[in-house]
This record gives structure tokens, C-alpha cells and sequence, in this order.
């Protein structure tokens, strides 16, 4: 009974650490939780996956809402987003079960390290001047909903982390609208996620609920510390989450 509730305190907190960084940068959290959740709970992937899916929906949904009501989010481009990541996550999901994981991580790894480098070096060179791309109409943003679906489905994580940088660079939006847009991305595949693996049985309630307790309890705080932040700060702070990714990423490839 003891050690029942020390797992349950202890995914609670969990589950506030990455509410909290995942209302500052505009994610589900499930990055950090999944190896952890390996680690401590012994669980296996697919298993950690799918619990850490318990808390990544309602924080990419409640984040979304904050993100909204804080910065005013262009909801044609959030609903354009979701709708086209929806529909390439599915056949890249497919697609990407017949590949090697081990490349996979590794290259997805490669891939951010790569983004978080161009960006940074973009951020750093324009100095307290922070460049932004052309505004382009709303109806393209399918093209970046697609690439952060077609990244989802073949990495598995990933597709909040690549929107950000095209919407800065290619739509002229600023980061925090960006990092709001990306939740929009991540929120119906990752429902559609949880169903598939609650099929499966490969979630853990009794874990996943406090998670995702904790984790709502934390994003309006993570939101309200970025509105806070100077542009240029919260960009090259996402450049280091993104080499984050990619290390942790590679450690498990």
C-alpha cells in the first residue's frame, strides 16, 4: 500500500515537471516521461508510451487553451494544422513499422540537432533583432501540418518540436504563436494514440492519471513564465530542448 502511493506521489510529480516544461515550450511532455517511466516503473516501451499518452492529451489540450487565450491564435491555422497532421500521421505510422528503430531514433535525433543548430545560428546572428519569415496565407499551413504528421508517425515523438521553427521562418509568427500552433499539431494523433494503445492494454492507469493530474496542475504556470520571456531568449531556449531531444534520443538508439 506504502509503495503504491510513493508511485503515485512520484508520477504526480513527474507529471508536474513536464507540465511545467511543456506549457514554457509548447509540448506534451512525453519525451521526458517515457524513459523515465522505463527506468523507475520498469515498464516497456510500448507500455511507457501509452501511459505517458494519459498525460500528454489533456496537457496538449489544456496548453492549447492557455496558449489561446494568452497570445490569440489564428484557429484556421490551428485546425488546418491538425486536420493535415492527422491525416499523414496514420500511413507514416504504417509506413515507418516495417523500418529498423534504432535508425530511426538516430536519424530523428540527427534531424533536430540539425534544426535546433540552423536556428539557433539564425537567432544568434540577427542578434536582439529577431528574424522573421514572410507572412504567407493561413491555408499553407497543411503543408507544415503534414510534415509534423509524416514526422509523428515515423519517429514516434517529434511533430511539436518541428512546427515552430517552419512557422517562425516560413509564416513570420512569433514563437509563442508558434509553440500554441504545435500543440494544435500534436492533440488529435495523440488521442488517437492513447484509444490504440488502451486497446492494446498496454497502459497503465493507476501511473498515467496521477501524470496527468500533475501535469495540468503545472502548464498555466510553464505559459504564463514564457509570455515573460524576450523573443530572441525563448527561441534559442527551444533550440536547447531540441539538443536535449537529440541526446536523449541517441542514448536510446
Amino acid at each position: 500500500m506504502l509503495a503504491t502511493a510513493i508511485h503515485v506521489s512520484a508520477a504526480a510529480g513527474l507529471g508536474g515537471m513536464a507540465g511545467l516544461l511543456g506549457g514554457l515550450f509548447g509540448f506534451g511532455g512525453g519525451f521526458l516521461v517515457i524513459p523515465l517511466l522505463g527506468f523507475f516503473y520498469g515498464m516497456d516501451q510500448q507500455t511507457a508510451q501509452g501511459t505517458a499518452l494519459i498525460m500528454v492529451v489533456p496537457n496538449v489540450l489544456w496548453a492549447f487553451s492557455q496558449y489561446h487565450r494568452r497570445f490569440g491564435l489564428d484557429l484556421r491555422m490551428a485546425a488546418t494544422i491538425a486536420g493535415s497532421a492527422l491525416i499523414a500521421a496514420y500511413p507514416s505510422a504504417r509506413f515507418a513499422t516495417g523500418l529498423d528503430p534504432h535508425v530511426l531514433r538516430l536519424a530523428f535525433a540527427v534531424f533536430l540537432a540539425t534544426t535546433a543548430g540552423t536556428v539557433a545560428y539564425r537567432t544568434w546572428r540577427g542578434g536582439a533583432r529577431v528574424e522573421r519569415g514572410p507572412r504567407r496565407a493561413w491555408g499553407w499551413t497543411a503543408v507544415v501540418g503534414l510534415i509534423g504528421g509524416v514526422v509523428s508517425g515515423v519517429f514516434g515523438v517529434g511533430g511539436a518540436f518541428v512546427a515552430p521553427p517552419l512557422l517562425t521562418t516560413f509564416f513570420g509568427l512569433r514563437q509563442l504563436e508558434a509553440q500554441g500552433l504545435a500543440l494544435a499539431l500534436v492533440s488529435p494523433s495523440a488521442l488517437l494514440a492513447l484509444v490504440a494503445y488502451a486497446g492494446a492494454g498496454q497502459v497503465d492507469w493507476l501511473v498515467g492519471l496521477p501524470l496527468a493530474l500533475g501535469g495540468i496542475a503545472t502548464i498555466s504556470a510553464g505559459v504564463a513564465f514564457a509570455s515573460r520571456l524576450p523573443e530572441r531568449r525563448m527561441r534559442l531556449a527551444f533550440c536547447g530542448l531540441l539538443l536535449l531531444t537529440a541526446v536523449l534520443l541517441a542514448l536510446r538508439g
